[in-house]
């Protein structure tokens, strides 16, 4: 009898011992649970940056769609350039060619070139492709690139007294550069420096 008593007291002792262990453990124990709120702000977060994510693609989608049906034909008309380049040509050797300028059929040839090369400018406009005006303007780095410089005592620096290439813009974007010749102020003295020497010697 005292046996089983004393198993008994044994018996609750253990699970007294057990109970304050889990009570123990449980105070212990950091707690994992998150808050509701701070949830919700992390879920509010993410939402926002995929929108964010989502609105810079749509941009982007919209202007590359905007750039292909605006300047889709840059290439193309790139290329197309040559063609007025080699037209230009012609005419210039057929003008400097002293046989051909006296035969009878000359100023057709040069009328009928200047007709081609005007239809195509005309075609050109109407697809918003302009000339860049250039003789006369001062060098913009933007729109022309110059070749050479000449030496004239009337003009400043940096005015384009010569095309050697013409350029052209498509819309707002440049599609070529104009090729010129720019002029470089000299003084007289600078131009000719023998003549002043001789007229020196004159004096003498």
């Amino acid at each position: 009898m005292e046996k089983e008593k004393s198993e008994d007291q044994n018996n609750l002792g253990t699970e007294e011992t057990s109970l304050k262990d889990e009570n123990l453990t449980k105070e212990e124990a950091p707690k994992t649970e998150i808050d509701p709120l701070e949830k919700i702000s992390e879920l509010e977060e993410k939402i926002v940056r995929q929108y964010a994510e989502m609105e810079n693609q749509r941009r982007r989608y919209e202007k590359e769609k905007d750039d292909a049906f605006e300047y889709g034909g840059f290439t193309f008309a790139k290329e197309t350039l040559n063609l007025i380049d080699n037209l230009e040509r012609s005419k210039l050797t057929i003008e400097n060619d002293e046989s051909l300028k006296n035969s009878d059929g000359f100023d057709k040839i040069i009328n009928h070139l200047d007709i081609i090369y005007n239809d195509m400018i005309s075609i050109l406009k109407k697809n918003n492709i302009n000339p860049i005006q250039a003789i006369g303007k001062k060098l913009d780095p933007n729109l022309h690139q110059a070749m050479m410089e000449i030496e004239d005592e009337n003009k400043d620096n940096g005015i384009i007294l010569q095309e050697i290439q013409k350029g052209f813009m498509m819309k707002d974007r440049l599609l070529r550069p104009s090729l010129v010749g720019v002029s470089k102020k000299v003084t007289k003295k600078d131009k000719n420096p023998s003549e002043n020497k001789e007229n020196s010697d004159e004096k003498k």
